[in-house]
């Protein structure tokens, strides 16, 4: 049963009062609420076994080191990845994409050859391209849309040459709400002997994920969007391919021997970790997938797409309402503008009611420039949301649109 009343118990923010109404949280696009699981697990650690991992022989270097690899195992275990080998803990989907770009360009890639992306990313899936880009000379091709905001897979299947070493694309879109079809794609991809990199950021917290079922090359996520901590992410890599890749910052762990004359590199996935891991963090992150695993992706998945059904249809009967995005498949984020009012202003208004939304580009101008507007409203849900929350949400838009 998904009791959501017990559910929301478990985050004690969400009882508190913002400018004296209850908060109304639908930010979960940004950073997620934590439960108390996962604060507990971080401060029980902190108080009780903290100590640096790995190479220290006393009790509570040992007893950190087996948390910070079990939690290595809960990731790989909850991805279907088939190694942990191929799990390199970051400090989110952010450094993994940049840490990606730095190892594989370099030594996959020549000047004029390509990386596919689409126009729906996030800005993390098109700076470290273009920084690479402007370093190595590497060429970006993009994925256009339709109106719906669809990939077009036909121009995608165009876009492939010779020199198309690697495609970098979003699951889902975090302005949209759409699920790219990305299976599909990574198939496509493979025909042509091309890996694929998929930013999984908005899609890890809201549908069950098989790395090896989509034959993902490489997934990458953060921990905080899936009610974990800050400053603590993944980024999963077929072993073959992490093998192949130069390691991306020197120093303690990676290394497995130093002489001023040469340095030999450690084995997977130490290669990609140097220095201090948070292995607080990593804590937090496995007690944060083991909670929403004991909930059931399926029935998470279930009950945000009955919520997000909801609010499309209440949102709709707002005049004036224009919602962006209306693919088939799509997750629990809702983008929108109300006539002219702008939004930055009616932001601000949600806010003194109590409701917490996104406004701006999001991050992802060149899809703002796409659709031919600045920025939006953006909603954005999480297991915890209810209907009534919508309402309220509703009933905010409806009074700020009669203030204008």
């Amino acid at each position: 049963m998904y009791d959501i009343h017990q559910i929301r118990a478990d985050f004690p923010i969400l009882e508190r009062t913002v400018y004296g109404k209850p908060l109304v949280y639908l930010d979960n696009g940004a950073t997620t609420q934590k439960p108390r699981c996962v604060v507990e697990a971080i401060t029980n650690e902190y108080y009780n076994t903290n100590a640096n991992v790995h190479r220290g022989v006393h009790f509570l270097s040992q007893q950190a080191t087996e948390l910070h690899e079990a939690s290595r195992e809960t990731v790989r275990r909850f991805i279907g990845a088939r190694s942990t080998n191929e799990i390199v803990f970051t400090r989110g989907t952010t450094e993994s994409i940049n840490l990606l770009a730095a190892t594989f360009c370099p030594s996959q890639m020549q000047a004029g050859d390509e990386v596919i992306v689409s126009v729906m990313e996030h800005h993390s899936n098109i700076v470290p391209w273009q920084l690479q880009a402007m370093q190595r000379g590497i060429v970006l091709r993009v994925i256009p849309m339709d109106d719906q905001g669809n990939l077009l897979t036909d121009e995608y299947e165009r876009l492939f040459s010779p020199r198309t070493k690697l495609v970098s694309i979003a699951h889902v879109s975090n302005v949209l709400g759409t699920v790219n079809p990305v299976r599909e794609m990574i198939a496509t991809a493979h025909a042509h002997g091309v890996p694929v990199l998929v930013d999984g950021a908005q899609s890890i917290p809201h549908m069950p994920v098989d790395v090896q079922a989509l034959d993902a090359d490489f997934y990458v996520f953060s921990g905080h969007k899936v009610y974990g901590p800050t400053g603590v992410g993944v980024l999963y890599g077929k072993e073959a391919w992490l093998d192949k890749l130069p390691p991306y910052q020197g120093g303690g762990e990676m290394i497995q021997h130093v002489s001023f004359e040469k340095t030999t590199f450690n084995e997977l996935p130490f290669k990609f970790e140097a220095g201090t891991p948070d292995y607080i963090g990593t804590t937090g992150l496995a007690k944060a997938l083991d909670y929403v695993s004991a909930l059931g992706m399926d029935n998470i998945a279930a009950y945000e797409h009955g919520l997000t059904a909801y609010a499309l249809q209440r949102l709709g009967e707002i005049p004036g309402m224009r919602i962006f995005g209306e693919a088939k498949e799509r997750g629990g984020v809702i983008s929108f503008l109300v006539g002219n009012i702008h939004h930055f202003d009616m932001g601000t208004l949600l806010d003194r009611l109590g409701i917490a939304v996104r406004t701006g580009h999001h991050c992802a101008q060149p899809l703002m420039t796409r659709l031919g507007i600045e920025g939006t409203v953006r909603a954005s849900f999480g297991l915890y949301n209810t209907r009534e929350e919508v309402d309220a949400l509703v009933a905010g838009i409806e009074r700020v649109r009669k203030m204008f």
